[in-house]
């Protein structure tokens, strides 16, 4: 039976030299990837003429690529100016999500398990992605846990991980809300379903310290040094589902919407607070002074 695999937005790749439209089919049903998961990918964006940190998103993708036991193929200054070269195909008029990847096309002689680095293979994708910064999000403590990286490849930008990220959003909709309070496997809160957290407590600000088992993103070390270089304190330590409970304000940060203010944590409704006002404007000042 035929299968509509066009893309929902407009779509560039870029794979092996060249640029093709929509949604080319380039991982079969033997592929490495498509079977045993060896994919890892990194998001930036591109907004009114901004591609805030994508030269550390083009750097990243290459480390989660090793990370992975595969072997990157361009340098990241390379992925960068693909990544430029790319957005001048769009009208400008929406933003773009960039994802660079890379997958295993085969496994090795001795494991078809574990993915030859020599058949790595890498595509870039660019799409179009409205951004919601500053659209209220509410949470809900999942039932479900983030993996220690004694189980998971959670040193990698994989998609290997996203699944159980997906259960987690399907868990938390199914009962209403928006996202998922994800904990680590000691109890304590790591992030959420798909975005780093903040809390502000007493005009404190704090995230959970990073301990391998969550993605340390890029926007959160962002905001991190704009805050404190704005005079907040900010801390990164280890903290609970109560903390949250209890706390002034709670915001997340990541690529793909910048800073979102939770305005409901379970039962317990939240204003939107002033940090994650600050934040926002402070990361945008920072974008359109520094990153375009």
């Amino acid at each position: 039976m035929p299968v509509n695999t066009a893309p929902r937005t407009a779509t560039w790749t870029y794979v092996e030299g060249q640029w093709l439209e929509g949604n080319p089919p380039l991982i079969g049903p033997t592929s490495h990837a498509m079977w045993l998961g060896s994919t890892v990918f990194d998001g930036a964006r591109w907004f009114d003429g901004l591609s805030p940190d994508l030269d550390l998103h083009c750097q990243r993708v290459n480390r989660s690529a090793t990370n992975m036991g595969l072997k990157p193929t361009m340098e990241a200054g390379e992925i960068e100016r693909l990544a430029l070269e790319g957005v001048k195909k769009f009208d400008g008029k929406t933003a773009i999500y960039i994802k660079p990847m890379y997958w295993a096309e085969h496994g090795t002689s001795f494991s078809v398990v574990a993915p030859d680095p020599e058949s790595t293979r890498f595509a870039l994708c660019l799409f179009e992605a409205p951004m919601h910064a500053a659209k209220p999000s509410s949470l809900t403590v999942s039932p479900y846990r983030r993996p220690n990286p004694e189980v998971a490849m959670t040193a990698a930008k994989t998609g290997s991980l996203y699944p159980n990220s997906g259960r987690m959003i399907i868990e938390a909709r199914s009962r209403g809300f928006d996202n998922a309070l994800a904990r680590d496997m000691n109890g304590n809160v790591a992030e959420t379903a798909s975005s780093n957290i903040f809390m502000v407590k007493d005009g404190v600000v704090m995230t959970p310290v990073a301990n391998g088992t969550f993605l340390s993103g890029i926007t959160r070390a962002r905001v991190i040094g704009l805050l404190r270089e704005a005079g907040y304190d900010v801390r990164e330590v280890t903290l609970t589902v109560e903390d949250f409970r209890n706390a002034d304000e709670i915001f997340t940060s990541g690529n793909y919407s910048k800073i979102v203010p939770v305005t409901k944590l379970d039962d317990r409704d939240l204003q939107e607070g002033p940090v994650a006002r600050k934040a926002l404007d402070l990361y945008m000042d920072w974008a359109r002074t520094t990153a375009a």
